[in-house]
C-alpha cells in the first residue's frame, strides 16, 4: 500500500511540470477502473456522487462528502484531489474546521468554490475563506495541494478581468494551484497561466472539445480535469437503452462493457 505522504508527495510532482489528465469518478469502482487505465491521479466530483444517490449536485452533507472522500481514497492507491464545493461552512472558521476533517481522509488535494448556490462571494470573503483553508491545512503538516476556483465563468457571468483579479488575490493567499471553470477559449486559457505563473492551472473540458492535452499543455496548463463529465456519459448510455426498453427494444445494450470483464478487474476487491 502506499502511504498517505507518499501520495501527496507523488501529487505535488505532477504539478511542477508537464500536463495531466485528473478524470474524476463517482464511486469505488469507476475509482479502480480508471486506477486501471493508468492514470497518475484522480478527483472526486460531487455531481457524480450525487446522481449516483438519486440527488441533485449540492445536496450533500458534510458528512456526506466526507464519508465519499475517504470511500475514494481507500479505493486506490493514487493520489485523489477533493471536489470540496465550497468548504462547507458559513465562515472562514468553519471553512477550516471542514477543511481540517477533509485532510483527515488522506485526500491528496482539495479545491475550494470562491461561491455558493451560484453567487460569487465578495472577493475579500472569498479571499478569507480561502485562507482559512490554508490555514488549516498547513496547522497539521499536511502537504495537501489547495486549489482555488474563480467560478465567474461556470455560473453564467463570463467577466474575464473579474476571474484574472480573483485568482491573482487567491494565488497570494496560498493557493497552490489555480481553476477558472468554464473558461475554454484558447486566449482566455493562455491569460489565466499568465496571471497566475509560475503556479499550476487547472483546466475544465467537461463537454466534446477540439482541444487535446498536447494543445493544453502548449497553453503552460498543467492539469486537466473532466468535471461529471464521465458521470454524465454514462447516465446518457443509461438514458439512451432506457428509451429502447421504453418501446420495448432491446438494441440499447450496443457497446455495453462485458460483465466478464468487470469481474476480472474486481476479483481482488
Amino acid at each position: 500500500m502506499t502511504s498517505t505522504a507518499e501520495k501527496r508527495a507523488a501529487f505535488r510532482a505532477l504539478h511542477e511540470r508537464g500536463c495531466f489528465v485528473l478524470p474524476n469518478p463517482w464511486d469505488r469502482g469507476t475509482a479502480r477502473y480508471l486506477a486501471h487505465r493508468g492514470f497518475a491521479a484522480l478527483a472526486t466530483t460531487s455531481s457524480g456522487a450525487a446522481w449516483s444517490r438519486g440527488r441533485p449536485d449540492g445536496s450533500a452533507t458534510r458528512d456526506e462528502a466526507l464519508d465519499h472522500l475517504a470511500d475514494i481514497v481507500g479505493a486506490t492507491d493514487l493520489p485523489v484531489n477533493a471536489d470540496f464545493e465550497d468548504g462547507y461552512g458559513a465562515t472562514p472558521d468553519e471553512v477550516a474546521a471542514s477543511v481540517a476533517l477533509a485532510v483527515e481522509t488522506g485526500v491528496a488535494g482539495l479545491s475550494i468554490e470562491d461561491g455558493a448556490d451560484g453567487t460569487s462571494y465578495e472577493l475579500g470573503v472569498a479571499v478569507e475563506r480561502l485562507s482559512a483553508a490554508r490555514e488549516a491545512i498547513d496547522a497539521g503538516g499536511h502537504d495537501v495541494v489547495l486549489v482555488a476556483r474563480a467560478d465567474g465563468f461556470f455560473n453564467g457571468r463570463p467577466d474575464l478581468d473579474d476571474v484574472l483579479d480573483r485568482l491573482r488575490a487567491f494565488a497570494r493567499a496560498g493557493a497552490d494551484c489555480l481553476y477558472a471553470p468554464g473558461i475554454t477559449a484558447p486566449n482566455q486559457v493562455a491569460a489565466v497561466v499568465a496571471a497566475v505563473a509560475p503556479r499550476p492551472v487547472n483546466l475544465l473540458i467537461g463537454a466534446q472539445s477540439d482541444l487535446t492535452r498536447d494543445r493544453v499543455a502548449a497553453l503552460g496548463v498543467r492539469r486537466i480535469s473532466i468535471g461529471g463529465a464521465l458521470a454524465r456519459t454514462a447516465w446518457g448510455g443509461v438514458e439512451r437503452a432506457a428509451d429502447r426498453l421504453v418501446e420495448g427494444r432491446f438494441d440499447g445494450f450496443a457497446g455495453a462493457a462485458q460483465g466478464g470483464d468487470l469481474n476480472a478487474l474486481f476479483s481482488g476487491s
